[in-house]
């Protein structure tokens, strides 16, 4: 069977060539049609402009389906899981254009890398040719790239909740914020979750960033019930987590406008409060529908105008008991850190009061 002829988009003042543009990326749905790798190019370039004023000038971790997804399909879970369907490009591939910018970011193991810092739709709609679906832009904008701009608050329903009860803890979370002096903005996850925004003032570490979103979060949980910062899954429960290490360097989550490996093509789309408070399925959210919503303005116009104190949320993280968290555990064992074992296995004579091990069991 011959293959399709490339097709060449024109975005702004470059020209993207597209090759197997008829590639079925996502699958058909009972309420949604097949997309192809042409479908997902022309998406970018159509809210591009948007896109990018939410992650524009970020270094961009590429989530990458080469082969579109498809149900069954396996994301990598690390470099050595040669197996997998998708998987994570850190370092811009070979062979970009020479119009697509970077921006070196350093990882907690030291090591560097250039990712891919889109500046216009052209960028996007590249990324997309090769097969990325969701762009995982770090909480930074060039030049200060060791500097958040962005507090990013993870609310995330753990098994026995979903989008209604993620939603509920998300107008708290708004609430709070503005008792608190700050401005939330608010996204679905593309999945089950809400993601709340906050626009910080730089000059802070990814550590203070990550303790603030632990002090709102013990806020958050002793105000409702339905709200656990727990890291262990085992004690979470039936509950909304605050996944407060999301916020770590390193780590990133869905951007804005970034359609998800997921059936339907779901879009990790920006709302107004009043629009999420509305929004009882996030799937209507799609591909085919998020860029004619946006005929009504962007959601997240006016994030930029004000860059917020993060010394509100730094009085939580000091005042509300519970003290240091676990890292993830791919992390260096840091400073004050609980023991990284699980709780349900943990035999308290073998660690000290700062959670060192003291001894080997048998």
């Amino acid at each position: 069977m011959a293959r399709t002829a490339p097709v060449v988009l024109e975005v702004g003042d470059h020209e993207v060539r597209v090759s197997s543009p008829d590639r079925v990326v996502y699958d058909a749905t009972d309420r949604t049609p097949a997309f192809t790798k042409l479908d997902v190019c022309r998406y970018a370039a159509e809210v591009g402009a948007v896109w990018l004023a939410s992650i524009g000038g970020r270094p961009t971790a590429m989530e990458r389906w080469p082969d579109g997804w498809h149900e069954g399909m396996r994301l990598a879970t690390g470099p050595g899981d040669k197996d997998a369907d998708g998987f994570y490009q850190k370092r811009l591939p070979r062979g970009a254009p020479d119009f697509v910018p970077t921006a070196r970011v350093a990882f907690p193991s030291g090591r560097t890398a250039d990712l891919l810092c889109p500046s216009q739709p052209a960028d996007l709609v590249w990324a997309a040719q090769m097969g990325t679906l969701t762009f995982h832009p770090w909480p930074v904008r060039v030049p200060e790239v060791d500097s958040p701009d962005e507090l990013r608050l993870d609310l995330d329903p753990q098994p026995g909740t979903g989008f209604a009860d993620a939603r509920r803890v998300a107008g708290v979370a708004r609430e709070l914020l503005e008792e608190l002096g700050l401005t939330g903005y608010a996204k679905t996850s593309g999945n089950r979750g809400v993601h709340v925004y906050v626009r910080i003032a730089t000059g802070h570490s990814f550590e203070d960033v990550r303790h603030a979103a632990i002090g709102f979060g013990r806020e958050l949980e002793r105000r409702d019930g339905g709200v656990t910062t727990a890291w262990w899954k085992e004690e979470r429960g039936e509950r909304v987590f605050v996944d407060f290490n999301q916020n770590n360097r390193d780590r990133t989550i869905a951007g804005a406008w970034s359609p998800r490996a997921r059936p339907g093509a779901p879009v990790s789309t920006p709302l107004t409060w009043a629009q999420l408070a509305e929004l009882d399925d996030p799937a209507e959210l799609n591909l085919a529908t998020v860029p004619e919503r946006l005929a009504d303005g962007d959601p997240w116009a006016g994030m930029d105008d004000v860059a917020h104190d993060l010394a509100p949320l730094l009085r939580l993280w000091e005042t509300l008991p519970g003290g240091e968290l676990n890292f993830p555990p791919d992390y260096p064992k840091m400073p004050g850190e609980p023991p990284r074992v699980q709780p349900s296995k943990k035999v308290a004579a073998h660690w000290d009061a700062e959670g060192n091990r003291v001894d080997t069991p048998s």
